[in-house]
């Protein structure tokens, strides 16, 4: 955690303390889902207030950033030599710290409007599975965009806590996160973690199985848009009682010419296979791991999954299937994260005291 000497360069003393509580009564503390895909933001004691594409247009000449969002991600692939649209974030981790800074920047002032002063208070999800550099990178990101304080909070443990699992009991809660970037599984009980485990494989891993099956099958370029919306449309982990098709327009490769084919939901899960086949290589390892007594709370409970992966048609099936385990959807699986953060800010002195402990 960032307190606020360090924010201001100081050491900190009881009236920087004493000021920083002071501040606390009047800032806008905000939770942030930083994901690779999306990016939520929560307002404390208003809600999810943002959710927009974690995308950023800059000016090749100026390298200013000239939209963020959804008016970026409307630019990508149709942008002029001036413009390039792109995502800072890969994998679940800042790949670009300059666009993410100005991203961040833009979406908290979005939230925050006029009411800049104090600085907000920021807790930002990130994966378990982060290097201590990548933490470090966030962490600045968040401060040199307009925040006051920052706290880290791992996405399984927010995830857990957005979708209401009891994780402060003494028995097992596990949670598999699927979002853009990464795969977060975790087990939980009595507020800490007994394993986590993140995959760098999620719904962008997804789209370039798509991408790579239509080049390979059928000469025919796509770009990620025509990807992303081939997955939410005709995706599945497991057959579905009536397969589906879907027209797919794109490039050919060799004759370089307009082309549209056909495809069926068959053809677009066995592209997925290997990404799939990953997650659920992940979840078996986290059962494994799981101490007996905890393993026994899950054989009745089974796991809840969350992030945008969860809405792939039947991949619930497929884990249960994989695992003997019953597998629940959250019911707001796109929000679980920033859900999480959300309940965290309203607890903010406990959770302090939970991680110093």
């Amino acid at each position: 955690m960032i307190s606020l000497a360090a924010y201001q360069g100081a050491p900190e003393t009881p009236f920087t303390a004493m000021l920083g509580k002071a501040l606390g009564l009047f800032s806008t503390d905000i939770g942030i889902d930083l994901g690779t895909a999306n990016t939520l933001v929560y307002v404390k004691d208003k809600g999810i207030v943002l959710r927009e594409p974690s995308v950023v247009a800059i000016n090749n000449e100026t390298h200013e950033a000239i939209a963020v969002g959804l008016e970026a991600k409307a630019m990508l692939g149709r942008t002029p030599m001036s413009i390039t649209a792109l995502r800072p974030m890969k994998e679940g981790v800042i790949a670009d710290f300059d666009i993410t800074e100005a991203m961040l920047r833009a979406f908290i002032g979005k939230v925050t409007h006029s009411m800049r002063f104090p600085p907000p208070r920021v807790i930002v999800a990130v994966p378990s599975g982060i290097t201590e550099v990548e933490r470090r990178a966030v962490r600045e990101s968040a401060l040199h965009a307009g925040a006051r304080e920052v706290i880290l909070l791992t996405e399984p443990m927010a995830a857990a806590i957005g979708v209401g699992l009891p994780v402060d009991d003494p028995a097992a809660s596990m949670i598999v996160d699927i979002g853009g970037g990464t795969t977060e599984c975790a087990i939980i009980s009595l507020s800490g973690v007994v394993f986590a485990k993140s995959l760098r494989v999620g719904g962008d891993k997804f789209d370039s199985a798509i991408i790579n099956y239509m080049k390979r099958a059928y000469n025919l370029n796509i770009g990620e848009r025509m990807a992303e919306e081939i997955k939410i449309r005709i995706g599945s982990a497991a057959p579905l009682d009536e397969e589906i098709t879907m027209e797919v327009k794109g490039s050919d490769s060799v004759a370089g010419l307009p082309k549209t084919l056909h495809i069926t939901s068959q053809e677009i899960r066995e592209a997925m296979m290997d990404p799939l086949s990953s997650i659920v290589e992940v979840v078996r390892l986290a059962l494994e791991k799981c101490p007996p007594e905890l393993s026994a709370d899950l054989v009745d409970r089974g796991f809840v999954l969350a992030g945008g992966g969860s809405l792939i048609r039947n991949i619930d099936r497929l884990l249960s299937d994989a695992t003997g385990l019953p597998v629940i959807v959250a019911e707001d699986p796109l929000s679980a994260v920033a859900k999480g953060t959300g309940v965290v800010l309203q607890n903010i002195d406990w959770h302090k005291a939970s991680t110093t402990s």
